[in-house]
């Protein structure tokens, strides 16, 4: 398999975990997003939508957006499951990982920023105003739903933890404070010790700046 991906795209970052966590055999091809390659071919050609990650299989197939490459990679390689087989328990962690992939990184993401400050005319204290407002709203509730034991959900890495950790590295890295999310930083602490999510780190990328 060959992931097309960029260190710092929290979409990539989960993918990278999730191909690291069931010792999946890829490639890793940087897409530089600072350069707008991904919006260039030959790269359009494989994700016209411009964005990464995406997945190219064994076989020459391609497969766009980080949910589904995540339940494409589950549905092939089940262990280590990363989803519950109870379906309650299963629509629990969509609900979960929803509040991260549909309320906090598609208003939060690069070309959302780009178009703020440079369509908009969004200064950059204002972007940051918007940036943290979001990840406060989602994890305001995330918190009152982890279990920090040691992982999210409980003693086994879940899908929730590879969408939280990328989310909680962008939130440190723009410098919002963390302490009132004890049980989240409890988690990404933990996870952090596993090899699989560090890595996965964008600081470990062969595209990280050195």
């Amino acid at each position: 398999m060959k992931l097309y991906s960029y260190h710092r795209s929290s979409a990539a970052y989960r993918v990278r975990i999730a191909l690291n966590l069931k010792n999946i055999a890829h490639t890793l091809v940087p897409v530089n997003l600072l350069k707008s390659e991904q919006t260039q071919t030959p790269y359009t050609d494989k994700q016209p939508q411009g964005l990464v990650p995406c997945l190219e299989t064994d076989d020459g197939r391609l497969l766009a957006q980080s949910g589904a490459i995540l339940q494409y990679i589950e549905a092939l390689y089940p262990s280590p499951a990363l989803v519950p087989t109870e379906a309650f328990e299963a629509a629990q962690v969509r609900s979960m990982i929803d509040v991260i992939a549909c309320d906090i990184h598609p208003v939060d993401n690069l070309r959302v920023l780009k178009y703020l400050t440079q369509t908009l005319n969004v200064n950059e204290e204002d972007k940051m105003t918007w940036y943290l407002h979001w990840i406060v709203k989602g994890f305001d509730v995330l918190e009152t739903q982890i279990k920090a034991s040691p992982y999210s959900l409980g003693s086994k890495p879940s899908l929730v933890d590879l969408y939280l950790i990328p989310q909680v590295y962008n939130a440190l890295r723009f410098k919002l404070d963390m302490t009132v999310y004890p049980k989240i930083m409890a988690t990404y602490y933990s996870c952090n010790q596993l090899p699989a999510f560090d890595v996965a780190k964008p600081e470990n990328q062969i595209d990280f700046p050195k």
